[in-house]
Parts: C-alpha cells; structure tokens; sequence
C-alpha cells in the first residue's frame, strides 16, 4: 500500500503553487540539477546513470521511458517552491487547520454493550491547527505511515468522533483499511 497519509499531505501543497512545475524532461532535469547541484546527486535520485541526466540536461533524450517520467514529476514536484509550500502549511499549523476526507474502515474500542465492529465510513471533517502542526511536524521528520495514520485517527477520534470531549470519553479509533485519504488546507 502506497504512503496514504504522506503522499496526501504531499498532493495538498501542490494546490498552493503559484507557478506550474517544467513540462518537459529536459526542463525539469535542470531544475533538479539546479538543486541537487551534481549530475550524480540527480542520477541517484531518479536511479539512473550520470550520462543519462547529462543527456537529458542538452535535449538530447526529450522523451523519457513511462516509470522515469513518474519519478522525474515526483522529485520535481517534492522540491518545487518550497517558500510557497512553508507559507501555507505554516499557516495551516498557526490559524486555519486542514480539513480531512476519507473512506476508511472505523472500529472502536468502546463500553461494553456497545457495538465495536469495525465498519467503512467517509469523513470529511476540519481538523484543528494543532492537529496539522502535528501531522506536518511528524512527515517532516520522517515519520513512518504507522505514526502518521495514528495522529490522523487521534484528531478524527477528538473532532469527530467525541466531538471535542461533548460525548463518547471513553472512545478509542482505529482507523484501517483506507480507501483513500485527501487533505486541503
């Protein structure tokens, strides 16, 4: 299963771009090279040879093989106006939080009497500022999908689940089997 939860986050800053990323290779090999600095550092980062990024930098390879192509996008995209994508998330963790939309599998650990199964459910609910500061906080560091998955369920079991403290105290999320995931913020 891909990175949901990152791969999501990652998607909801290219909605804040100001500029579209280089459409071609040739283009957005020189945009890596302009970061990375070195045709060797490109090439580990896309694993291919120095030459072939030399290549592409003169345009003399303009159409690259369907799986390079994805992973030129990836990289490119990753490193892509950085400023811009600090600016929103900063803002997203200080004032205006993230709104969540998923379809996932919900089971709970509840009182006893009370249904528990586990069963799928799509959610769209605002999260607080605290809550993406959180999650932002965790993928910048390198969190594994695990941790992440667990502060997404811990602020839908808070928001949406017990609704802020108002009902359902005892009540523990598990959040599985996800269907997808998007965030906006």
């Amino acid at each position: 299963m891909p990175d949901d939860i990152s791969d999501s986050l990652t998607k909801a800053d290219t909605l804040h771009f100001t500029r579209p990323i280089p459409r071609s290779a040739g283009a957005q090999m020189r945009f890596l090279l302009k970061q990375l600095k070195t045709t060797r550092a490109v090439a580990g980062a896309l694993g291919i040879s120095q030459r072939t990024v030399e290549r592409y930098v003169k345009n003399q390879i303009r159409q690259p093989k369907p799986d390079l192509a994805a992973r030129l996008e990836t990289e490119v995209r990753r490193r892509w106006q950085p400023l811009v994508r600090k600016r929103a998330r900063d803002r997203a963790a200080t004032t205006t939080g993230l709104v969540i939309e998923t379809r996932a599998r919900f089971g709970f650990t509840a009182a006893p009497g009370t249904t528990d199964d586990g069963r799928m459910r799509r959610i769209t609910q605002h999260l607080p500022p605290e809550y993406a500061a959180r999650l932002f906080a965790a993928q910048e560091a390198g969190a594994a999908e695990p941790r992440l998955r667990q502060i997404a369920a811990e602020a839908l079991q808070e928001v949406y689940f017990k609704d802020n403290g108002a009902r359902a105290t005892s009540l523990l999320v598990e959040f599985t089997d996800i269907d997808y995931v998007d965030f906006a913020f």
